[in-house]
């Protein structure tokens, strides 16, 4: 069985096995919820506030605050939220009232509707060009869009300025986005990304020492420099953001202890001041991991997917750790769970193809190989030209199908196919430096084959 690698790479770059959730607050991709904007004291956009609307828009504030409180956003209660802001704003004489359609913006996004929300935070903007809340949603969805870091880097860098440093969720992004570019580019005071990325979060947290997306973001900094300093590789390629990869054939490689230690550190503090915040126990379940607590981070990915049970990252790392140490049935379940909410995710269907593997028998042989190939099929469709899939797919075929019982022809057959596909592999794994372990295993295996296949023909 080869589920090697163990945790490694953060939100941009943390090499091999566990999702690493950056700012998010209830789960996942970097981007975490933005705090709604407040009252906007006697004027918004250059205009008195009407007691009507500012009246309406307080209420939709309570409202909005309780559920976050609550954690218990549905459609419909982000439709009821986001109608409130929106009557607020009708309130509002001339019809501008920017801080209205922000949060009615942040309503839809709570519930997923990236659309609308963009949408009002588009519209927002164009209420009031200095709205810096506006502007860094917006940079946010247009990195999603093109993944383009240096042009995220700059928005951010111009909304913190616009906000003359108090913007903190904008501070904690342009934080992530330095920490994922990790480039040597200085800045005013910092000498490159990362510790450019340092002082943005210490800002944050000076600001307001409760927020949370800026402990758990201050976490993964340091849970970042631990790999960096143990030689870890980056991992390159489109997808490879936010995201250790549970199944990759890749090797890891262990952490700065001192480091992890640091990042252990702000965890718990963290936790210390909020308990129900969902991202800080995934990113503790990583730290641990790394430390070789494997039951620590088995209770803290299951207490991230417990208090956000759409906290896909979670799911991935529970069932990445079961994995670990065969806990193929634990590892199966979460699997299935993290494609119910990203069915076309390759790393879900890789990683359940391994722990369908896992629990192949003598009784269910043909179904369950089928299966497992079915999962492998199906990565393969989603990024070609990935080679993990193709690596498992190769020790299936030596491993399983060349063991099915079949006469020597057959079994022949089956064997040069598995290293056919082995050497598929090598050939899409070349120049990728965290593929070179698994390269090298590959070749190993492919001359076990040739030997074996000697042996049979005598």
């Amino acid at each position: 069985m080869t589920h090697n690698a163990l945790p490694n790479r953060l939100l941009t770059a943390l090499a091999s096995l566990l999702i690493a959730a950056g700012c998010g607050g209830g789960g996942g991709e970097g981007k975490g919820p933005d705090s709604p904007a407040g009252k906007g004291g006697p004027s918004t956009a250059g205009q008195a506030v009407a007691p009507a609307a500012q009246d309406k828009f307080d209420a939709a504030l309570e409202a909005f605050v309780a559920h976050d409180k609550a954690n218990d956003w549905t459609d419909p209660v982000c439709a009821e939220v986001a109608s409130k802001f929106q009557a607020a704003a009708s309130e509002q004489k001339g019809g501008k009232f920017p801080e209205a359609v922000f949060n009615q913006g942040l309503s839809f996004q709570r519930c997923g509707n990236e659309k609308d929300a963009r949408a009002k935070f588009q519209e927002a903007l164009g209420q009031d060009p200095k709205f810096h809340h506006a502007r860094a949603q917006l940079a946010l969805y247009q990195y999603k869009a093109d993944s383009n870091e240096d042009s995220a880097i700059s928005a951010l860098q111009q909304t913190v300025l616009d906000a003359q440093f108090q913007n903190v969720p904008a501070l904690v992004n342009l934080a992530m986005f330095q920490m994922q570019r990790d480039s040597a580019t200085p800045g005013e005071g910092c000498k490159d990304d990362m510790d450019c990325a340092k002082r943005n979060l210490q800002r944050a947290l000076a600001i307001d020492d409760a927020y949370m997306p800026a402990f758990n973001q201050l976490a993964l900094y340091y849970f970042q420099q631990a790999k960096k300093r143990a030689g870890a590789v980056k991992v390159s390629g489109k997808g490879s953001r936010g995201r250790s990869i549970a199944t990759n054939a890749a090797l890891g490689k262990r952490a700065d202890v001192q480091q992890l230690e640091l990042a252990a550190l702000v965890c718990s503090q963290a936790i210390r001041k909020n308990a129900g915040y969902a991202p800080i126990y995934n990113t503790a379940g990583l730290i641990q991991n790394e430390l070789g607590q494997v039951n620590g981070a088995v209770s803290s990915f299951a207490n991230a997917a417990k208090l956000n049970p759409k906290f896909f990252e979670a799911q991935m790392n529970l069932a990445a750790v079961n994995l670990s140490f065969r806990g193929f049935e634990q590892a199966e379940r979460a699997y299935k769970k993290a494609l119910e909410m990203r069915p076309n995710d390759y790393d879900a269907h890789l990683g359940l193809a391994l722990a369908l593997r896992g629990q192949i028998t003598d009784s269910n042989y043909d179904q369950q190989v089928a299966a497992v190939q079915g999962e492998l099929d199906q990565a393969k469709k989603l990024d070609a030209n990935r080679p993990d899939a193709v690596y498992n797919e190769g020790i299936l075929t030596q491993e399983y199908k060349a063991k099915s019982g079949a006469d020597k022809a057959k079994t022949i057959q089956v064997l040069e196919q598995a290293s056919g596909i082995f050497q598929q592999f090598v050939e899409k794994a070349a120049g990728k430096a965290e593929y070179e372990g698994a390269a090298k295993r590959a070749k190993e295996r492919m001359q076990d084959i040739k030997d074996t296949i000697e042996f049979l023909k005598l």
